[in-house]
């Protein structure tokens, strides 16, 4: 007669959520919000009227950008994310097809509204280039730091458009997402330590490893939240500018758990959605206090 054993299986509500998360991140579809929602903290802080417009064309040049980004890189997910990797050998035409097909379109409307800068949105077409076959990546940070700034041209973009690029909110927002998503970058690059190694990417991660990474990213989260208060504390921004504060303490708990065998939905889902989460702090801030 045999012990019987039991086995722990995991909920069939949690593989669906799981599988629907995995969805959202390796479609670019979560990463394209996340880039929107920069687009409504900005115009919320900055005290600007929410138009769809900008909302759209982010959108567009998001889901463009990063389902490129799949393609150029996908030697380096089948190390690092082979599911991801699987995803984009199997719908990545797919979604490639819908990603230019929504930057042709929001161009198209740029053009054809006479919007200010639409030239600029010719841009991210070549910030993809450069980050994907320039060989931005083989530059020690370079890359971290590119990713940074091409976020924070989201701000940027969105004074442009109201016609506030002279905003003291515009260019804080500028330089705080700049400076926040790079360090995002660092931790990012945890996950891809064996991929990078063998691509000779030199990041924080591989050549410092995990712990260091982990350390000075949470030095430098902290560091740029004390900056923050300072400027307050002076008056060079307006107190409702501490609100970011929030996506500091979210970022700083979720450091601690960077590690290289966490997977998609951590980088995918939890790094990548501390926008998503100050966005929401912001729309509850507006609706309840402000």
């Amino acid at each position: 007669m045999t012990n019987p054993t039991t086995t722990r299986r995991t909920p069939h509500w949690v593989s669906s959520i799981a599988a629907v998360l995995r969805f959202l991140v390796h479609s670019n579809l979560f990463i394209s919000l996340a880039t929107v929602s920069v687009v409504v903290t900005t115009v919320l802080l900055v005290d600007l009227p929410l138009e769809a417009l900008p909302l759209f064309i982010v959108f567009a040049v998001t889901m463009f950008v990063y389902t490129v980004n799949r393609f150029t890189d996908l030697e380096e997910d089948e190390q690092n994310v082979p599911r991801r990797a699987a995803f984009t050998k199997r719908y990545g035409r797919l979604w490639l097809a819908f990603g230019v097909g929504l930057y042709v379109i929001a161009i198209g409307v740029a053009v054809a509204l006479g919007l200010p800068g639409a030239g600029y949105m010719l841009l991210p077409l070549a910030v993809a280039l450069l980050y994907s076959v320039g060989g931005v990546k083989h530059i020690f940070l370079v890359k971290n730091i590119v990713v940074g700034l091409a976020w924070g041209a989201i701000p940027l973009g969105v004074g442009y458009y109201y016609g506030a690029l002279g905003s003291i909110g515009i260019r804080f927002l500028f330089a705080y997402v700049t400076v926040m998503i790079t360090i995002a970058a660092v931790v990012f690059d945890v996950k891809d330590i064996e991929g990078d190694r063998e691509a000779g990417i030199p990041t924080v991660p591989n050549l410092y490893g995990p712990r260091v990474t982990r350390i000075v990213s949470l030095i430098a989260t902290i560091a740029v939240a004390a900056a923050i208060v300072a400027l307050v504390a002076i008056d060079a921004v307006p107190p409702r500018f501490l609100v970011v504060l929030a996506m500091n303490a979210y970022v700083c708990a979720y450091i601690p758990f960077a590690a290289p065998d966490l997977g998609p939905l951590y980088y995918g889902f939890v790094v990548d959605g501390e926008h998503v989460f100050l966005a929401a702090v912001v729309v509850v801030l507006e609706w309840l206090v402000w």
